[in-house]
């Protein structure tokens, strides 16, 4: 899929001159003015292309984990938007390309392979893990900056290469949530269900929470795993998760299939914790789990509530534009362009990798964010849950690990 935001091209009316002439002039006429129609259209063309900066994205556009895809890339879209109306960059336009990498890692390396080719200038994605452990090799090749909104596998942490990302590794909200569960609520023996198609998200999410959960003293009951799409009974995972010692069940999953697995459990035992990654806490799963998540827990760094003059500007924005709520999503995708932006504009004669790292800290639509030398970023955590259908935080984290 292509998608283009550039400056207006000339009225089409100029193709339409010929019928005002008389059948006489216009055998005399025509052939000279086809070709200066053609060389202006080229001129047009090549002019267009010299004036342009290219940004490319990929995200899981189709499939069961679309929610996460569509919302970043609409994130993405408002912030060259809004950088087009300003003028663009350094007098260039800003055109926009957008890939679907269909949650599948084939499609993925497709996807960017197309967008190298178009000589892009950085690409904003993906959105998963998964995808970011199957493309990152293509951009490391090319030499070309990759800023993942919401990527965060321990796999890619404290590696100098040309990926980024705009929040913190699995490692921060894992641990805070097992640290939660255990000393908070007392929870002490939970069983978890996750989803193999984002093996690398979930197996380091996973590492990270049973590590410091068992440190503390709880114990791993059941370990369940599923494939998104797959013809697996959420039931029966449910089921067998759900022992007679267990306190509380993890759930790491997209939104869909964790609302679905929210209703399985509920309709086995409905007083029993239910505990979330930040991958499913999106505005699908209210949509879809209606009473079955009310009450889950988990922790993430969006605040929907933020009274940030930063945040409050992009939501209106992004309602006006899209006429929905912003998610998490399109928070990180709106500023993963952002900082793409801002270092594109600063570059100068440094590589974009260098102007990143040298800038360091960005202007975020809800504070600031902290690249490092690695291009790893750390925020505030908050841990939140749902009441009444809506997303509620109940405490926050340092801004730091």
């Amino acid at each position: 899929m292509y998608f283009c935001l550039c400056r207006p091209q000339p009225s089409r009316e100029i193709l339409q001159v010929n019928v005002l002439l008389s059948p006489q002039l216009r055998s005399l006429l025509l052939p000279g003015f086809i070709i200066g129609l053609l060389c202006l259209m080229i001129g047009l063309g090549s002019c267009s292309k010299q004036d342009q900066v290219k940004i490319g994205f990929v995200g899981g556009l189709s499939g069961r984990a679309a929610d996460l895809g569509l919302s970043g890339r609409n994130g993405v879209i408002l912030a060259v938007e809004e950088q087009n109306r300003k003028g663009g960059l350094n007098g260039k336009d800003v055109e926009l390309l957008i890939m679907d990498d269909k949650q599948n890692a084939d499609a993925a390396r497709k996807a960017v392979t197309a967008l190298l080719k178009q000589n892009v200038d950085v690409i904003i994605g993906p959105m998963t893990s998964s995808m970011a452990q199957a493309i990152v090799p293509l951009v490391n090749k090319q030499r070309v900056v990759m800023i993942s909104p919401s990527t965060t596998t321990e796999e890619l942490t404290g590696i100098d290469d040309y990926f980024f990302r705009v929040v913190a590794s699995t490692s921060h909200y894992a641990k805070h949530h097992a640290f939660h569960l255990h000393d908070a609520l007392d929870i002490k023996n939970i069983s978890v269900i996750y989803d193999l198609n984002n093996k690398s998200f979930v197996e380091s999410y996973f590492q990270d929470f049973s590590s410091m959960f068992e440190k503390l003293g709880g114990q791993i009951n059941q370990v369940e795993t599923f494939s998104s799409g797959s013809t697996a009974s959420f039931f029966d995972l449910a089921q067998k998760a759900i022992g007679p010692d267990t306190e509380g069940i993890l759930l790491i999953a997209n939104a869909i299939d964790t609302a679905v697995l929210c209703q399985q459990i509920r309709k086995i035992d409905p007083a029993i914790r239910i505990a979330l990654s930040e991958w499913s806490a999106t505005e699908k799963l209210i949509e879809l789990g209606g009473e079955a998540v009310e009450g889950v827990l988990f922790h993430q760094f969006f605040n929907r509530n933020s009274t940030a003059p930063t945040y409050r500007a992009f939501r209106k924005s992004y309602l006006e534009r899209f006429s929905e709520e912003p998610g998490f999503a399109a928070v990180v995708g709106y500023d993963s362009a952002k900082v793409a932006l801002t270092a594109l504009a600063q570059r100068n004669n440094r590589t974009l990798k260098e102007t990143i790292i040298s800038i360091s800290k960005f202007s975020g639509s809800q504070g600031t964010i902290e690249i490092d030398r690695f291009g790893d970023s750390s925020r505030k955590t908050h841990l939140s849950t749902i009441k009444d259908g809506q997303f509620f935080i109940l405490n926050s984290s340092p801004d730091k690990n």
